[in-house]
């Protein structure tokens, strides 16, 4: 085999049912100097099988088991094996349009970019969700523009990006983008364990675009992110998420001060902290406890310190009416009706279908708050 010029990373755990979709969106791509590392995370099922079958017929495809360590690990235990100038991360359940590889390569060296970022296509049940980061069909975004555009939305919204909250974490996904490789290797750029942060991409994503001088977003939709997987992210309570994104808050809050980033970064963040409270809002409503428990616990969240000074100074005039309210209930602590909201946006999210009461030792792949 020649040598690569792009690298896939590709995560696998317990995802049978769709490897096959997703390898062959990649191995048939019009793009054929590529490399396959697939790292199978302990699945119980017959991904591991199904990965060594396909290695057998296609060279480009390594294949690495390990212990169950979740997402992060996988990732990164995948970069030692990694050869290509450029690499991609994607998610096993996901899958990608044929000419991803050659568009997002021909841009980078057009350009001479760091990072190559594109937009997607959400994947539920026979109705598909095109979601676009930017409007514009290309930008090029240099030095400063990196900072200001790209790199401070990492980290949160801030101004009229706030008129669509639900906008927050589409540019932080680890998936949709190629990276110089260099770049991650030589500033020793690592995944934080899922398990000790809950979500990883972000954290990640701000650790990369520090040291990204020249980056190019595609209006091209070249992803597909499944939405109809029923071990997804928004399918599972976990019952350490609030300590996890705390945590995840804490890493951020040490990141701005380390490089003495301005203003606008610590509002950013105070805008995601603010926002996180409807993704643990979610995450208390799939849990088995009663009602009036479940009240109880988003009180306490909206009692604690970091989630008032927020909201409390959370800008929400570009808000919708609906998310004005939201933050109006949780800035007065009505925790009943901050619970009476979540529980809307539940049924919204999910097609009136109760949500899925579910545990995994296992962090799952997706990121994105929808």
């Amino acid at each position: 085999m020649s040598q690569p010029k792009i690298s896939i990373i590709l995560p696998v755990y317990n995802t049978e049912q769709f490897l096959d979709t997703c390898l062959t969106s990649i191995l048939n791509q019009t793009f054929k100097e590529i490399e396959v590392i697939c790292v199978d995370d302990g699945s119980p099922d017959n991904s591991l099988r199904f990965l060594k079958k396909m290695a057998k017929k296609d060279e480009r495809i390594k294949v690495i088991s390990q212990q169950n360590q979740g997402v992060s690990e996988a990732r990164n235990h995948a970069l030692q094996y990694v050869n290509g100038e450029f690499l991609m991360y994607i998610d096993s359940d996901d899958w990608i349009e044929l000419d991803t590889c050659e568009i997002a390569y021909r841009a980078a060296l057009e350009e001479k970019a760091d990072v190559v970022l594109w937009s997607y296509i959400r994947e539920y049940a026979n109705n598909p969700k095109p979601k676009e980061i930017f409007k514009q069909e290309k930008i090029v975004f240099e030095q400063s523009e990196v900072a200001s555009k790209l790199h401070r939305r990492m980290v949160g919204l801030v101004g009229k990006e706030l008129e669509k909250p639900e906008n927050a974490d589409a540019i932080v996904t680890s998936w949709g983008k190629l990276y110089r490789t260099a770049l991650i290797k030589e500033n020793q750029i690592k995944f934080i364990n899922t398990k000790i942060i809950g979500t990883e991409d972000a954290l990640f994503n701000i650790y990369v675009f520090g040291y990204v001088t020249k980056a190019v977003y595609l209006n091209r939709h070249l992803y597909h992110y499944r939405k109809d997987n029923e071990i997804s992210l928004t399918s599972l309570y976990k019952e350490r998420l609030f300590t996890q994104t705390q945590m995840k808050f804490d890493l951020i809050e040490k990141y701005l001060s380390e490089f003495n980033l301005n203003e606008d970064y610590v509002t950013a963040l105070n805008n995601r902290i603010a926002l996180s409270l409807v993704e643990l809002g979610l995450n208390v409503l799939m849990s088995e406890r009663k009602m009036i428990e479940k009240i109880r616990e988003l009180k306490k969240i909206l009692s604690t310190e970091r989630y008032k000074t927020a909201y409390q100074h959370l800008d929400n005039r570009y808000f919708p009416i609906h998310w004005k309210v939201f933050y109006r209930c949780a800035e007065s602590n009505f925790a009943t009706g901050v619970y009476g909201l979540i529980w809307l946006i539940s049924k919204l999210r999910n097609g009136n279908r109760p949500a899925k009461n579910t545990d995994s030792t296992h962090t799952p792949l997706q990121t994105e708050m929808r």
